[in-house]
């Protein structure tokens, strides 16, 4: 059964993430909602359990989701997708059905990366058409009859792609774009603030995701420490050879 996840390294939490104000307020109601499950329960008022996380790559789909699985103090599955789509007529259906069943039996958050690969359209032309009509209507079923003490989450960068009978069942949509200049600026002030101020000179780039904004710091924090200490190394160098000189 463990074939079907990919391990989680590290926990995240929200601290660890810039969100825009929109989405902080989206996934703030959303905790909110789900720590307070069994009051609104008790009133008969639905608790959002199913979230649909897309948007351009790199932009905190999969932090959101591990934060949110952190928050709750729930563990996170995320499905390993090369390993549930199988060739084999049937067996993704089955594979999926076994991954929901662990999951409601942990009271887990099931997460869903690149969710575009198992949500296609079902109006195929080619020879997969009929085995992927039935994982797509073998996952609506198990959606719908997901308990409401599991979070399911899905993230996809190609939402145009998923089947729209599929978009429908996630109650939170949430919209993850290239963030701002103010908060890119935020990103790159919490990044760099780990570091010794002689280190911290970094060439801010703007309109590009958080991870091609935190790629952007490493690359330039390791030069300016590897330059410092070829500076290092040059200066012990001279101030060994003008010692010399002045021995002889």
């Amino acid at each position: 059964m463990n074939h079907l996840f990919v391990p989680n390294m590290g926990k995240v939490d929200f601290e660890d993430i810039v969100f825009d104000q929109e989405l902080s307020v989206q996934v703030a109601q959303f905790l909110r909602e789900y720590e307070h499950f069994e009051i609104l329960s008790k009133f008969g008022l639905p608790v959002v359990n199913k979230l649909l996380l897309f948007g351009k790559s790199g932009c905190g789909k999969t932090m959101t989701a591990k934060a949110i699985a952190n928050k709750l103090e729930k563990k996170l599955k995320t499905i390993n997708l090369g390993n549930i789509v199988s060739s084999k007529l049937g067996e993704t259906s089955r594979n999926i059905a076994a991954a929901f069943k662990m999951v409601e039996s942990q009271e887990a958050v099931l997460f869903f990366d690149e969710f575009d690969s198992l949500g296609k359209e079902r109006n195929y032309d080619n020879t997969d058409s009929s085995e992927m009509k039935r994982v797509v209507n073998s996952m609506i079923q198990l959606i719908d009859s997901l308990p409401k003490n599991s979070i399911l989450i899905a993230a996809t960068n190609q939402i145009g792609l998923i089947d729209e009978a599929l978009v429908r069942r996630f109650e939170l949509k949430l919209e993850f774009h290239n963030p701002s200049k103010i908060y890119l600026d935020q990103l790159y002030d919490r990044l760099i603030s780990k570091y010794p101020k002689e280190y911290q000179k970094v060439n801010r780039i703007y309109d590009i995701s958080f991870a091609e904004a935190e790629t952007i710091v490493m690359r330039e924090v390791k030069e300016n420490i590897i330059q410092a200490e070829l500076v290092k190394k040059a200066t012990i160098l001279l101030e060994e050879k003008r010692l010399m000189s002045c021995n002889n």
